[in-house]
């Protein structure tokens, strides 16, 4: 790490606290060379590689972003959105993983997205699992209300 007072290539830590949301490491350190003292902010990175086969870094405001269509005009705030980002940032790092398939993000997302609402889960489950005909929709709706004890409409 370089000083960023006189740009000495090294530097000493001196201290190392883990943040409140345990994603990341502030460490106090001090230059040998200059004195000067300064913090840095570590975290360990998540890559996405897209279909294309570009990659770059994971980002909750696309979660949000895509989720965000699948809710519009349905109540789910902001607020909402955010803490189903974390989530999903949560369950995407606990796989132990760092590069991550885009398929696997969006199945990360669907688990918070149905507790959140189930309306804005099967808009984005239409279009992340390619629903091709009613039947696709009948199906997932079936499987919504099996995880709720609802009886099944279609079945007699």
């Amino acid at each position: 790490m370089h000083c960023p007072f006189c740009r000495h290539p090294d530097s000493r830590v001196i201290d190392s606290r883990t943040s409140d949301d345990g994603l990341s490491i502030r460490r106090r350190r001090q230059c040998p060379e200059c004195g000067g003292r300064f913090s840095t902010v570590e975290t360990a990175s998540l890559s996405v590689v897209k279909r294309s086969g570009a990659v770059e870094p994971f980002s909750r405001d696309k979660v949000v972003s895509g989720v965000r269509k699948a809710c519009q005009g349905r109540p789910v705030t902001d607020d909402d959105l955010a803490l189903l980002a974390q989530k999903v940032e949560e369950a995407l790092r606990q796989s132990g993983q760092s590069t991550l398939e885009a398929n696997d993000i969006g199945l990360a997302i669907l688990e918070p997205l149905r507790e959140l609402d189930e309306i804005a889960y099967l808009r984005f489950a239409s279009v992340y699992r390619a629903f091709e005909s009613l039947g696709d929709f009948e199906e997932a709706v079936a499987e919504l209300r099996a995880g709720r004890g609802e009886p099944n409409a279609t079945e007699g």
